[in-house]
């Protein structure tokens, strides 16, 4: 799996995707999960120390975005982040889950986001760039496309 994932909020919507994304990848340790950071190592680890670990998820630090432009992920435009949608969906992380609004110490809050399920092949068999800044995926899908038991999207 990978998973290179920013938003304007902040690490709101990232920090929720991740957490879905480890929580998973603990449930499945046959399966390789990877996230892409678009901040420095430093920032990096200490977001993830401040989240509680990267768990079962090997972190890829790519502060230069290249990884994010090879897989279409470029900088986003203000109507995919500022979507009351989205601020509403935010807010309900926030309030919801404690998922609040982090500090931005490298990286664009203006990166977009998305998650790809690779298979052994190398196929994509789930995923894509996200629609909205506030879309959190779910790998449990990601996982049920990879068996061949469900629909590939996000």
């Amino acid at each position: 799996m990978h998973k290179p994932n920013s938003d304007v909020f902040g690490a709101t919507v990232a920090e929720a995707s991740f957490i879905n994304l480890r929580s998973v990848a603990s449930s499945h340790p046959d399966i390789h999960f990877v996230a892409v950071s678009h901040s420095n190592r430093s920032s990096t680890d200490k977001w993830l120390d401040e989240i509680g670990g990267a768990g079962n998820v090997k972190v890829i630090v790519d502060d230069s975005r290249q990884i994010y432009g090879i897989w279409g992920l470029g900088i986003s435009n203000w109507a995919h982040v500022l979507s009351p949608g989205g601020l509403a969906a935010v807010y309900r992380l926030g309030k919801d889950k404690g998922i609040w609004n982090r500090p931005t110490e490298s990286g664009s809050r203006w990166q977009t986001a998305g998650s790809w399920g690779i298979n052994g092949d190398g196929i994509v068999k789930w995923g894509g760039a996200a629609q909205r800044a506030d879309e959190v995926p779910d790998f449990e899908n990601a996982v049920s496309a990879l068996s061949g038991r469900a629909a590939a999207k996000l």
